[in-house]
């Protein structure tokens, strides 16, 4: 298999990557914290930290046939100072750079108890987090080619060109796997949601989701937005308050058979004592509605108390699960907000949200798609060239001008050459070598006045304002357009 090592650098227990000669190749901070001098330097050999207790030798532990060399073994280390340590090491057979070497995560032995029940657990445990980590990467540096690819063309092509209806249902399935991806990397990092919410205005979201819904199949629609031009400022996560809005939308398209209509409405709510809407308890203060109707088949008076069940449908039961209104409730309610529904047998359906807010306007940023074209110069860095000829492609066919730089060294090269010329930076946050925050800081230096725009399927914004220039993997050429639109232009 192959193994990127960087994603082990920042581990908390010492990773040793070791040629089939004995070479020690790499050893993460930990590693060099625990044996030492030992370890630095071009000549670093794992027979210098192998004592005689594990009964036989570096080499001879490396000759080995593959499967004993491989999986969860006991080992001792000479540790810095001289002192012999016992561990708990996964080694894992692998290629780097198409050389074979080996992976040694170690793990100290506890005083009491057996690796089996002590050790091991915790490091298979960490091992399969390390994978998924990885595989998320991998995995959301795919989606974003193949949404970047199919909504380029989408953009380009005649609404009632043959195969348009094929190309919405790539993007629709690459968006299906992007939400696995994110879940993945959410349980890799095994810790809750950690990302960024910030102030911002709904409007933008609400645009862009219905905009999504504009399709030859939904003609039989009509669309009606009556958005707030000043709409209050509330807190959220972007990409989740998108999946409740698309969820509540697709609710809406469904109950509709036959010709109808669907109102999305924003509108700001002071309230100067407390009030309820259905199930909803709303404490006095400011708060944004967002409102979703729709001229559908309704839904009866039985049935309302249990739409927000986990799976629980009203559905085809083969196709749906019943978690879409569990989903934005529990959306909704983690942002501290509500959701009331209202319907009828035969008149149609009303979802209503509210969000706590401040009685701060936020300048709505949103781009219209003829907007999106621009001349200015843009470095594209990321170590997937995928994903260069991916973002090279989309940018340059709306007439910017496109570098690309696969390490920070070569990005470094780049502004060296010309860097008074490049306006904007995009680069990936995870990189080897050179991480995309430290290519951030040098370029700062080298050229104050170039933007810059983050991107990651894995790493998240660690602040408000970095979350102002961040992209996260994997995203649409729209979304990419945006972005660098919003950022060129403030």
């Amino acid at each position: 298999m192959k193994v990127d090592f960087f994603l082990l650098e920042n581990a908390a227990w010492p990773v040793l990557i070791v040629e089939e000669a004995g070479k020690i190749r790499r050893a993460n901070p930990a590693a060099l914290a625990l044996f030492g001098t030992v370890l630095e330097g071009e000549k670093a050999l794992l027979s210098a930290i192998w004592p005689g207790e594990n009964g036989q030798s570096a080499a001879q532990f490396l000759a080995q046939p593959t499967q004993p060399r491989s999986g969860m073994v006991s080992l001792k280390f000479l540790i810095k100072g001289g002192t012999t340590a016992s561990f708990a090491a996964y080694v894992a057979q692998g290629t780097h750079d198409g050389q074979k070497f080996f992976t040694f995560q170690l793990l100290k032995e506890p005083s009491g108890g057996s690796i089996e029940t002590h050790s091991a657990h915790k490091q298979k445990l960490d091992c399969a987090l390390q994978l998924a980590r990885s595989v998320s990467l991998d995995f959301n540096n795919a989606l974003t080619s193949i949404l970047g690819h199919s909504s380029l063309v989408l953009s380009k092509i005649e609404p009632k060109h043959p195969l348009r209806g094929s190309l919405v249902e790539i993007e629709k399935s690459a968006s299906k796997a992007a939400e696995i991806a994110n879940d993945l990397a959410a349980f890799s990092r095994n810790e809750k949601d950690v990302r960024v919410q910030i102030a911002g205005n709904l409007n933008a979201i609400l645009q862009r989701t219905v905009e999504a819904f504009h399709t030859p199949d939904r003609a039989h629609i009509s669309w009606a937005l009556q958005l707030e031009r000043k709409l209050f400022s509330s807190v959220f996560d972007e990409a989740k308050m998108q999946q409740a809005f698309i969820k509540i939308i697709e609710n809406a398209v469904e109950a509709i058979a036959g010709s109808g209509q669907i109102s999305v409405r924003t509108r700001n709510l002071e309230l100067s004592e407390a009030t309820q809407d259905r199930n909803v308890k709303l404490i006095a203060g400011t708060y944004v509605c967002v409102e979703f109707s729709d001229t559908g088949s309704g839904i009866d008076a039985e049935t309302i108390p249990r739409i927000f069940e986990p799976f629980f449908t009203t559905k085809n039961k083969s196709r749906h699960r019943g978690l879409g209104l569990a989903w934005v409730y529990g959306i909704v309610t983690n942002h501290g907000g509500g959701v009331a529904v209202s319907s009828q047998p035969g008149d149609g359906t009303s979802v209503r949200l509210y969000l706590p807010a401040k009685s701060v306007v936020v300048k709505d940023v949103s781009v219209d798609i003829s907007d999106f074209s621009g001349t200015q110069t843009i470095l594209f860095v990321d170590d997937e060239d995928l994903l260069l000829t991916m973002g090279q492609m989309i940018l340059a066919s709306y007439g910017y001008d496109v570098l690309t730089a696969n390490t920070g060294q070569k990005a470094l090269d780049v502004f060296a050459k010309c860097g008074k010329n490049i306006d904007l930076m995009i680069t990936d946050l995870v990189m080897p070598n050179m991480s995309g925050r430290e290519l951030i800081e040098k370029v700062r230096r080298l050229s104050p006045d170039t933007r810059v725009i983050c991107s990651s399927g894995y790493v998240r914004a660690i602040n408000v304002e970095e979350n102002d220039s961040y992209l996260q993997k994997p995203f649409s050429s729209q979304e990419l357009l945006r972005k660098v639109k919003q950022t060129l232009t403030h």
